[in-house]
Protein backbone atom coordinates (compact mmCIF):
# COMPACT_ATOMS: atom_id res chain seq x y z
CA UNK A 1 0.00 0.00 0.00
CA UNK A 2 1.39 3.62 -1.10
CA UNK A 3 0.50 6.76 0.44
CA UNK A 4 -2.33 7.38 -1.87
CA UNK A 5 -4.07 4.33 -1.42
CA UNK A 6 -3.87 5.20 2.52
CA UNK A 7 -4.73 8.59 2.43
CA UNK A 8 -8.16 7.08 0.38
CA UNK A 9 -8.57 4.29 2.52
CA UNK A 10 -8.81 6.74 5.90
CA UNK A 11 -10.93 9.33 3.24
CA UNK A 12 -13.50 6.19 2.71
CA UNK A 13 -14.24 5.88 6.43
CA UNK A 14 -14.20 9.68 7.51
CA UNK A 15 -18.50 8.88 7.96
CA UNK A 16 -16.66 7.30 11.66
CA UNK A 17 -14.07 9.76 12.32
CA UNK A 18 -14.50 12.64 14.22
CA UNK A 19 -15.64 15.90 12.42
CA UNK A 20 -12.87 18.66 12.38
CA UNK A 21 -13.67 21.97 14.63
CA UNK A 22 -11.90 24.66 12.95
CA UNK A 23 -12.17 26.21 9.75
CA UNK A 24 -9.59 25.22 6.79
CA UNK A 25 -6.55 27.40 7.31
CA UNK A 26 -2.95 27.91 6.47
CA UNK A 27 -0.74 26.25 8.63
CA UNK A 28 2.18 28.01 9.91
CA UNK A 29 5.85 25.97 8.82
CA UNK A 30 8.50 24.95 10.69
CA UNK A 31 11.96 23.41 9.87
CA UNK A 32 11.86 21.31 13.40
CA UNK A 33 9.88 21.34 16.89
CA UNK A 34 12.54 23.79 18.04
CA UNK A 35 10.80 26.26 16.32
CA UNK A 36 7.20 25.98 17.78
CA UNK A 37 8.71 25.13 21.35
CA UNK A 38 8.12 28.78 23.01
CA UNK A 39 4.54 28.19 21.86
CA UNK A 40 3.76 25.19 23.96
CA UNK A 41 4.30 23.98 27.12
CA UNK A 42 3.42 19.96 26.30
CA UNK A 43 4.33 18.06 23.14
CA UNK A 44 2.28 15.18 22.76
CA UNK A 45 4.49 12.88 20.63
CA UNK A 46 3.06 9.92 18.21
CA UNK A 47 5.47 7.28 18.10
CA UNK A 48 5.17 5.71 14.21
CA UNK A 49 6.66 8.38 12.18
CA UNK A 50 7.80 11.26 14.91
CA UNK A 51 9.76 8.47 17.57
CA UNK A 52 10.49 6.01 15.05
CA UNK A 53 9.76 4.39 11.84
CA UNK A 54 9.78 0.38 12.25
CA UNK A 55 12.31 -0.54 14.40
CA UNK A 56 14.45 2.53 13.51
CA UNK A 57 15.07 5.67 15.52
CA UNK A 58 14.32 8.79 13.40
CA UNK A 59 17.85 10.83 13.45
CA UNK A 60 18.32 13.55 15.91
CA UNK A 61 14.67 13.10 17.88
CA UNK A 62 16.18 11.45 21.03
CA UNK A 63 18.55 15.19 21.72
CA UNK A 64 15.47 17.43 20.70
CA UNK A 65 13.25 15.50 23.31
CA UNK A 66 16.06 16.26 25.43
CA UNK A 67 16.39 20.13 24.47
CA UNK A 68 12.20 20.30 25.43
CA UNK A 69 12.56 18.89 28.40
CA UNK A 70 15.75 21.29 28.95
CA UNK A 71 12.96 24.33 28.34
CA UNK A 72 10.41 23.04 31.43
CA UNK A 73 8.02 21.22 28.71
CA UNK A 74 6.11 18.27 29.49
CA UNK A 75 6.61 15.59 26.98
CA UNK A 76 4.49 12.70 26.34
CA UNK A 77 4.15 9.60 23.73
CA UNK A 78 0.21 9.17 22.68
CA UNK A 79 0.47 6.49 20.46
CA UNK A 80 -2.01 3.90 18.75
CA UNK A 81 0.50 1.17 19.88
CA UNK A 82 -1.60 -1.78 21.30
CA UNK A 83 0.13 -4.67 19.92
CA UNK A 84 3.01 -4.55 22.25
CA UNK A 85 2.34 -4.83 26.09
CA UNK A 86 3.62 -1.33 27.80
CA UNK A 87 6.68 -3.27 29.34
CA UNK A 88 7.95 -4.11 25.52
CA UNK A 89 7.20 -0.80 24.31
CA UNK A 90 9.60 1.20 26.84
CA UNK A 91 12.21 -2.03 26.31
CA UNK A 92 11.87 -0.80 22.70
CA UNK A 93 12.33 2.85 23.29
CA UNK A 94 15.21 2.24 25.24
CA UNK A 95 16.67 0.67 22.87
CA UNK A 96 16.02 2.93 20.12
CA UNK A 97 17.60 5.37 22.91
CA UNK A 98 14.62 7.58 24.19
CA UNK A 99 14.73 8.09 27.94
CA UNK A 100 10.75 7.83 28.96
CA UNK A 101 9.05 6.51 31.96
CA UNK A 102 6.06 4.65 32.43
CA UNK A 103 4.20 7.97 33.05
CA UNK A 104 5.88 9.37 29.91
CA UNK A 105 3.89 6.74 27.38
CA UNK A 106 0.55 6.97 26.82
CA UNK A 107 -0.97 4.22 24.19
CA UNK A 108 -4.30 2.74 23.02
CA UNK A 109 -3.57 -0.58 24.15
CA UNK A 110 -3.55 1.07 28.12
CA UNK A 111 -6.61 3.11 26.89
CA UNK A 112 -9.09 0.29 25.84
CA UNK A 113 -7.74 -1.27 29.29
CA UNK A 114 -9.21 1.57 31.13
CA UNK A 115 -12.50 1.73 30.08
CA UNK A 116 -12.48 -2.65 30.17
CA UNK A 117 -13.75 -2.07 34.09
CA UNK A 118 -17.21 -4.48 34.21
CA UNK A 119 -16.70 -6.09 30.99
CA UNK A 120 -13.65 -7.86 32.53
CA UNK A 121 -15.84 -11.04 33.01
CA UNK A 122 -16.59 -11.43 29.48
CA UNK A 123 -14.56 -13.99 27.70
CA UNK A 124 -13.01 -12.25 24.70
CA UNK A 125 -11.79 -13.22 21.58
CA UNK A 126 -8.51 -11.82 21.20
CA UNK A 127 -6.39 -10.51 17.63
CA UNK A 128 -3.04 -10.49 18.53
CA UNK A 129 0.27 -12.12 17.73
CA UNK A 130 0.93 -15.04 20.08
CA UNK A 131 4.57 -13.85 20.18
CA UNK A 132 3.97 -10.31 21.89
CA UNK A 133 2.30 -11.96 24.77
CA UNK A 134 -0.83 -11.36 27.46
CA UNK A 135 1.54 -8.90 29.46
CA UNK A 136 -1.26 -6.09 30.28
CA UNK A 137 -3.84 -8.78 29.43
CA UNK A 138 -3.74 -11.46 32.49
CA UNK A 139 -6.70 -10.60 34.06
CA UNK A 140 -9.08 -11.07 31.50
CA UNK A 141 -11.08 -14.57 30.07
CA UNK A 142 -9.31 -14.61 26.29
CA UNK A 143 -9.18 -17.06 23.76
CA UNK A 144 -7.06 -16.20 20.84
CA UNK A 145 -8.43 -16.14 17.40
CA UNK A 146 -6.95 -18.26 14.88
CA UNK A 147 -7.58 -21.07 12.59
CA UNK A 148 -10.19 -23.16 14.75
CA UNK A 149 -13.30 -21.54 14.29
CA UNK A 150 -15.17 -22.56 17.51
CA UNK A 151 -14.35 -19.49 19.63
CA UNK A 152 -14.98 -17.24 17.27
CA UNK A 153 -18.52 -18.65 17.90
CA UNK A 154 -18.08 -19.04 21.39
CA UNK A 155 -16.59 -15.78 22.75
CA UNK A 156 -18.62 -13.02 24.41
CA UNK A 157 -16.82 -9.85 22.59
CA UNK A 158 -13.52 -9.03 20.25
CA UNK A 159 -10.96 -7.16 21.40
CA UNK A 160 -8.79 -6.61 17.81
CA UNK A 161 -5.02 -5.05 19.54
CA UNK A 162 -2.36 -6.79 16.46
CA UNK A 163 -2.73 -7.74 12.88
CA UNK A 164 0.23 -8.75 12.14
CA UNK A 165 -0.33 -12.55 12.31
CA UNK A 166 -4.40 -12.05 10.78
CA UNK A 167 -5.23 -13.58 7.90
CA UNK A 168 -8.08 -13.04 4.81
CA UNK A 169 -9.54 -16.76 6.26
CA UNK A 170 -9.08 -15.10 10.13
CA UNK A 171 -11.06 -12.16 9.04
CA UNK A 172 -13.77 -14.45 6.89
CA UNK A 173 -13.94 -16.20 10.03
CA UNK A 174 -15.04 -13.04 11.98
CA UNK A 175 -17.23 -11.45 10.02
CA UNK A 176 -19.42 -14.44 9.59
CA UNK A 177 -19.38 -15.29 13.33
CA UNK A 178 -20.70 -11.51 13.97
CA UNK A 179 -23.38 -11.64 10.88
CA UNK A 180 -24.66 -14.98 12.87
CA UNK A 181 -24.67 -13.61 16.09
CA UNK A 182 -23.42 -9.77 16.61
CA UNK A 183 -21.36 -9.29 19.56
CA UNK A 184 -19.34 -6.05 20.84
CA UNK A 185 -16.15 -5.41 18.86
CA UNK A 186 -13.67 -3.14 20.94
CA UNK A 187 -10.55 -2.14 18.32
CA UNK A 188 -7.11 -1.23 19.99
CA UNK A 189 -5.36 0.59 17.44
CA UNK A 190 -7.65 2.61 15.26
CA UNK A 191 -4.79 3.17 12.45
CA UNK A 192 -5.21 1.46 9.43
CA UNK A 193 -1.49 1.44 8.43
CA UNK A 194 1.61 2.19 10.19
CA UNK A 195 4.72 3.90 8.55
CA UNK A 196 7.81 1.19 8.65
CA UNK A 197 11.03 1.14 6.78
CA UNK A 198 9.76 -0.89 3.89
CA UNK A 199 6.19 0.97 3.01
CA UNK A 200 3.07 0.50 5.17
CA UNK A 201 2.00 -2.00 7.49
CA UNK A 202 -1.62 -3.10 7.49
CA UNK A 203 -2.94 -2.24 11.44
CA UNK A 204 -6.18 -3.31 13.38
CA UNK A 205 -8.53 -0.47 12.16
CA UNK A 206 -8.53 -1.89 8.64
CA UNK A 207 -9.85 -4.58 9.44
CA UNK A 208 -11.87 -3.13 11.87
CA UNK A 209 -13.55 -1.13 9.18
CA UNK A 210 -14.20 -3.62 7.03
CA UNK A 211 -16.03 -5.71 9.49
CA UNK A 212 -17.93 -2.90 10.22
CA UNK A 213 -18.77 -2.59 6.69
CA UNK A 214 -19.39 -6.50 6.11
CA UNK A 215 -21.10 -7.84 9.25
CA UNK A 216 -22.84 -4.70 9.76
CA UNK A 217 -21.54 -3.90 13.41
CA UNK A 218 -20.15 -0.65 14.93
CA UNK A 219 -17.23 -1.55 16.55
CA UNK A 220 -15.52 0.77 19.55
CA UNK A 221 -12.21 2.71 18.72
CA UNK A 222 -9.66 3.48 21.24
CA UNK A 223 -7.06 5.81 20.11
CA UNK A 224 -6.70 8.33 18.33
CA UNK A 225 -8.27 9.99 16.49
CA UNK A 226 -10.62 9.38 19.19
CA UNK A 227 -11.21 11.51 22.32
CA UNK A 228 -10.72 8.89 25.06
CA UNK A 229 -6.57 8.47 24.26
CA UNK A 230 -6.48 12.54 24.53
CA UNK A 231 -9.05 12.21 28.10
CA UNK A 232 -6.08 9.66 29.32
CA UNK A 233 -3.13 12.39 28.03
CA UNK A 234 -4.97 15.39 30.00
CA UNK A 235 -5.19 13.30 33.45
CA UNK A 236 -1.39 12.79 32.81
CA UNK A 237 -0.89 16.22 32.52
CA UNK A 238 -2.59 17.21 35.72
CA UNK A 239 -5.53 19.24 34.23
CA UNK A 240 -3.23 22.34 34.62
CA UNK A 241 -1.96 23.51 31.39
CA UNK A 242 -3.90 25.00 28.90
CA UNK A 243 -5.42 23.35 25.66
CA UNK A 244 -4.39 25.86 23.66
CA UNK A 245 -0.90 25.33 24.85
CA UNK A 246 -0.63 21.68 24.50
CA UNK A 247 0.42 20.30 20.79
CA UNK A 248 -0.07 17.13 18.89
CA UNK A 249 2.58 16.26 16.83
CA UNK A 250 1.99 13.13 14.71
CA UNK A 251 2.51 12.39 10.70
CA UNK A 252 -0.82 11.34 10.03
CA UNK A 253 -3.82 13.88 9.47
CA UNK A 254 -7.13 11.55 9.84
CA UNK A 255 -5.38 10.42 13.49
CA UNK A 256 -2.51 12.53 15.02
CA UNK A 257 -4.44 16.17 13.55
CA UNK A 258 -7.80 15.19 13.42
CA UNK A 259 -7.91 13.77 16.71
CA UNK A 260 -5.98 16.87 18.45
CA UNK A 261 -8.79 19.34 16.94
CA UNK A 262 -11.60 17.47 18.08
CA UNK A 263 -9.68 17.16 21.56
CA UNK A 264 -9.09 21.04 21.20
CA UNK A 265 -5.81 21.27 21.26
CA UNK A 266 -3.07 22.01 18.44
CA UNK A 267 -1.15 20.09 15.87
CA UNK A 268 1.88 20.04 14.28
CA UNK A 269 2.46 17.89 10.95
CA UNK A 270 5.40 15.82 10.25
CA UNK A 271 6.28 16.31 6.71
CA UNK A 272 9.28 14.32 5.96
CA UNK A 273 8.87 11.40 7.71
CA UNK A 274 6.15 8.37 8.19
CA UNK A 275 2.85 8.90 6.43
CA UNK A 276 3.90 11.88 3.92
CA UNK A 277 7.63 11.06 3.32
CA UNK A 278 8.05 12.30 -0.35
CA UNK A 279 4.73 13.25 -0.71
CA UNK A 280 2.69 16.38 -1.40
CA UNK A 281 1.22 17.32 2.16
CA UNK A 282 -0.51 20.35 1.12
CA UNK A 283 -2.85 18.69 -1.61
CA UNK A 284 -3.36 15.86 1.23
CA UNK A 285 -4.85 19.02 3.36
CA UNK A 286 -6.86 20.25 0.77
CA UNK A 287 -8.15 17.25 -0.34
CA UNK A 288 -9.38 16.59 3.53
CA UNK A 289 -9.88 19.53 5.07
CA UNK A 290 -7.98 18.63 7.85
CA UNK A 291 -5.80 21.65 8.32
CA UNK A 292 -2.96 21.45 11.42
CA UNK A 293 -1.82 24.38 13.11
CA UNK A 294 1.77 23.72 11.94
CA UNK A 295 3.62 21.70 9.30
CA UNK A 296 7.03 20.43 10.51
CA UNK A 297 9.98 19.61 8.16
CA UNK A 298 10.91 17.01 10.85
CA UNK A 299 10.88 15.84 14.39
Amino acid sequence: MDTATAFAAYEAVRHRLPVPTKPRKIPHHATTLEDIADHYDAFLLDAFGVLNIGETAIPGVAERIEMLKSRGKRVIVVSNAAGFPQAALMEKYRRLGYDFTQEDVITSRATLLSAIGSYKAMHWGLMATRSTGLRDLEGLSISYLEEDPAPYSLVDGVLMIGSAAWTEERQALLVQALKDRPRPVWVGNPDIVAPRETGFSVEPGHFAHRLADEAGIVPQFFGKPFSNIYELAFERLGYEIPRDRIVMVGDSLHTDILGAQAAGIKSALIADHGFFAGYDVQSAISASGISPDHVVTRP
